[in-house]
């Protein structure tokens, strides 16, 4: 008899699973040999990815609320998204693979280029029409089966914001057309000066026009740069 549950089906039931545990699904990946995405230890080899994380403040609630998150131990937010989305992939016969993991470290950025069709703004992150900056990924759930097709291409917001405020609003002076100067951006944000971006997060980031009503709070901004200042002192350093 055959198997009357479409990919489409299982997508939806894994998404709803992922929205239950207050996190947000993030469109789909069908995985080839370029993702470099191992083969599942029965010998079934990975078909598909659900990509997920959180858009705007969905997500940070969750996490917020979670014993991870006060418990005063290093990497609250990985050590949250591997126990949650890793029993999410779990109770569906999968596996979770997250971007801060690896070697071999895995290619979030492109997959979100084809999960959701994202461009990539000149900041380097990925843009979306809705959220604009206001998002990020946690982890993919890896699956034997397929989970229906990827998105197509967004029409990325960037070409046509003729100002481009991100590139102009940084007071390091960290970002131009030709790339991310991460030196600069460290040794501001460890100065004196730096004190505003610590707290109320980049100031390239916050100046993009699109999706301002989606911003991060105040919490959420505060933690993040915290964790991204660790992150350049350990790439700097």
């Amino acid at each position: 008899m055959r198997d009357s549950v479409t990919p489409n089906d299982r997508r939806a039931v894994l998404a709803a699973a992922v929205a239950a545990a207050g996190l947000a699904p993030r469109g789909v990946v069908r995985l080839g040999p370029d993702d470099g995405v191992e083969a599942f230890a029965d010998g079934r080899p990975a078909a598909a990815a659900l990509l997920v994380g959180w858009r705007g403040r969905i997500g940070w609630d969750a996490f917020a609320a979670s014993p991870e998150r006060r418990d005063g131990r290093p990497d609250p937010l990985d050590r949250w998204s591997v126990r949650v989305i890793g029993a999410i992939a779990a109770a569906f016969g999968g596996r979770a693979v997250f971007p801060f993991e690896g070697p071999p470290h895995r290619p979030f950025q492109r997959w979100a280029a084809r999960a959701e069709g994202l461009a990539s703004s000149p900041l380097g992150l990925s843009i979306d029409g809705e959220v604009g900056l206001w998002h990020g990924f946690r982890g993919a759930i890896v699956t034997a089966e397929d989970l229906g097709g990827e998105a197509s291409p967004q029409a990325s917001p960037c070409e046509t914001c003729a100002s481009r405020p991100c590139l102009s609003a940084c007071p390091a002076g960290a970002f131009s057309a030709t790339g991310y100067d991460v030196a600069a951006c460290r040794g501001f944000l460890e100065s004196h000066a730096g004190g505003l971006c610590r707290t109320d997060g980049c100031r390239a980031r916050d100046a993009c026009p699109v999706g301002r009503r989606h911003r991060y709070g105040p919490e959420q901004i505060r933690f993040l740069m915290r964790a991204f200042r660790a992150s350049l002192l350990e790439t700097t350093s």
